[in-house]
């Protein structure tokens, strides 16, 4: 009998109509973000008995606001993750986009939207070549995105100094369309104390986006099949290349758009910002749920990870404590959080 596409999805319907008949307590617990949620209250409850100023609701909108960067980008690495792939170009590429935006429109007299949407093609089109080139050699996706950080980070440096005789881009706060722009990025609304920044709305949207996504549709059960076994998910017709080219885009395009949040919050963009950054992303992701291995994970977990490390980071100062100590904190949670989640998995896999 030919294999056919939908096969992947019958596959997961079946898994998912088995997972039903299991006790509530027990499906709850073969969940991948079910880490991710315990960590998160425990470190609520921490320092809303240790810190004072956690307690102000007045600083709920700080909290979410430090999330919510994070989440942002959190979301499509997961996805990524989920596929079997890795992007260490992330950080860099948010900062990259920024630039785009700024400089384009800077250097050729343009108005601020027009930069924005070069910046746009530029931010996935870097993602498409991440996913052709690692395709293309077959090299794995560290190593391919390895590359383009370096590539990128020269980049940012070398063309915004060229351009500007500096390290950071040219205000364009006084150009066409910031205005506009700016409300579009960089405002934030006013809820009795908490103020609350537009990227809390974009990463909540993007987190229940993606969920449907990877859980209801049938591009999710191809990102979970490519990302298990790509050799079996190509041979019943899973569109192997087009899903993780696609998911490398989406990275891209949540570059883009924290990157142009970057842009409108400061109104110039620091050429050597974003370093660093994808491992924290990439942390979120695994606090979440994802594995390393591919082809397990959660979109709402990694921004669970998002929301751990904003209440952490902010929490720690609250609480007067060293914060010289929050790497350390996070390399903890990594391995910690690696563990539960192969924990979680061989439960969910026996059951």
């Amino acid at each position: 009998m030919t294999a056919t596409a939908t096969e992947p999805s019958r596959g997961l319907a079946a898994r998912d109509d088995r997972v039903a008949t299991r006790p509530l307590a027990a499906r709850l617990l073969s969940r991948p973000e079910v880490g991710s949620l315990i960590a998160a209250i425990v470190i609520f409850l921490l320092f809303m008995a240790v810190a004072e100023p956690f307690r102000n609701v007045a600083n709920v909108g700080t909290i979410l606001y430090g999330a919510s960067t994070i989440g942002i980008m959190a979301v499509p690495v997961a996805l990524l993750m989920i596929g079997g792939e890795f992007d260490l170009s992330a950080g860099v590429a948010v900062t990259t986009s920024g630039l785009s935006a700024s400089l384009l429109a800077w250097n050729f007299g343009l108005n601020v939207w027009v930069g924005i949407l070069l910046a746009l093609v530029v931010s996935v089109a870097i993602g498409a070549f991440n996913g052709w080139l690692l395709l293309k050699t077959g090299l794995p996706s560290f190593l391919v995105t390895l590359g383009t950080f370096f590539i990128l980070q020269g980049v940012n440096l070398g063309v915004t100094r060229l351009l500007t005789g500096n390290v950071a881009s040219a205000d364009i706060s006084d150009m066409d369309g910031f205005g506009s722009a700016q409300n579009i990025f960089g405002s934030e609304v006013t809820l009795g104390p908490v103020n609350l920044k537009i990227t809390v709305l974009y990463w909540a949207v993007l987190t229940v986006i993606a969920a449907y996504v990877l859980l209801r549709t049938r591009v999710g059960n191809w990102v979970f099949a490519v990302g298990g076994d790509a050799a079996a998910a190509r041979a019943v017709g899973v569109p192997v290349r087009a899903t993780k080219i696609g998911l490398f885009m989406a990275v891209g395009f949540c570059a883009w758009l924290s990157g142009m949040h970057l842009l409108f919050q400061f109104n110039t963009v620091q050429s050597g910002e974003g370093v660093g950054k994808e491992f924290i992303f990439i942390i979120a992701a695994v606090i979440g749920g994802c594995l390393l291995t591919g082809g397990y994970g959660s979109v709402v977990g990694a921004s669970l990870g998002a929301l751990i490390f904003g209440m952490t980071q902010l929490g720690i100062n609250y609480a007067g404590w060293n914060p010289d100590w929050f790497r350390t904190f996070l390399g903890v949670m990594l391995l910690l959080a690696t563990l539960v989640n192969m924990y979680v998995k061989k439960r969910a896999d026996l059951r």
